[in-house]
């Protein structure tokens, strides 16, 4: 997501224009479109759920490589049917991901393993990550693209240091060496649907409210530091406001996501 919304503002090349394409979504037209991050996305997180899965989990490999594909060219048709994006967009999009899967497939084991032995790389991940985002490339004019990008980073840097503090703490089981294939996926039954639900309500509710309290909090002490107007939506845009508050914000919603709310499932008795 960095690599794109950087590219975006480097490579400045405009959306499509409209007229003739009709624009359906508002909040982002100031950015620009190459490449296409929501085709990125999609592409990524379709194919990689389904490189991860395919030793773990038994099902037939056409139909997880279908639902792959469909997901991801339904967002990617999406973006061409609001008006945000040109076919080349997304076709870029889903080429930087493809290149990107490839070169760092290799890497998945290592990376996790690192994740939950070094004490280093939570820290790097934080700091690396508040740095890029700090030094984001100068627009001439706003967009929310830097913030977006925070947000994503951040959210990231979030969850890689819940996946040690679990691990540090004990608070998950370690990792198996060889994860046994499953057999059979077990079968949505009305029961694993109301718990699905449930943990899923919990967990939202959390994280909202964490999100909503260390939003203020950080608004506040930044809006002092600062010295600046209270609920002055124009410095909420300033790069030393916008970035840290941001970052901190989607920080501990990442780290709550992952470490928190299991805790919460378990304190309630949802397994």
């Amino acid at each position: 997501m960095y690599i794109g919304q950087v590219a975006k503002d480097i490579l400045k090349w405009p959306r499509p224009l409209s007229p003739p394409v009709v624009k359906l979504e508002k909040r982002v037209i100031d950015e620009y479109g190459m490449p296409s991050t929501h085709a990125m996305a999609a592409t990524a997180i379709s194919f990689t759920l389904l490189i991860s899965t395919m030793d773990r989990y038994q099902y037939p490999f056409a139909l997880g490589l279908l639902m792959a594909v469909v997901f991801s060219t339904l967002v990617c048709l999406s973006r061409l049917y609001t008006g945000m994006h040109t076919v080349l967009d997304v076709l870029g999009g889903v080429l930087v991901t493809a290149v990107f899967i490839v070169l760092t497939y290799p890497a998945w084991t290592l990376i996790d393993r690192l994740d939950s032995a070094s004490p280093l790389l939570p820290v790097c991940a934080i700091v690396v990550s508040f740095f890029l985002c700090y030094n984001y490339p100068a627009s001439d004019c706003y967009s929310p693209t830097r913030a977006d990008t925070t947000t994503i980073l951040a959210a990231g840097a979030g969850v890689t240091l819940g996946f040690w503090v679990n691990h540090f703490f004990q608070l998950a089981s370690a990792p198996t060496e060889s994860l046994p294939v499953v057999r059979d996926i077990p079968p949505l039954t009305t029961d694993m649907l109301v718990l699905g639900l449930t943990k899923f309500t919990v967990g939202i509710v959390l994280i909202l409210l964490v999100r909503q309290l260390v939003q203020n909090l950080s608004l506040q002490v930044l809006y002092s530091w600062f010295k600046v107007v209270t609920r002055n939506k124009e410095a909420r845009r300033r790069l030393e406001i916008e970035v840290p508050y941001k970052f901190v914000t989607y920080t501990s919603v990442g780290l709550c996501a992952t470490t928190f709310v299991p805790m919460l499932h378990r304190f309630l008795g949802l397994p």
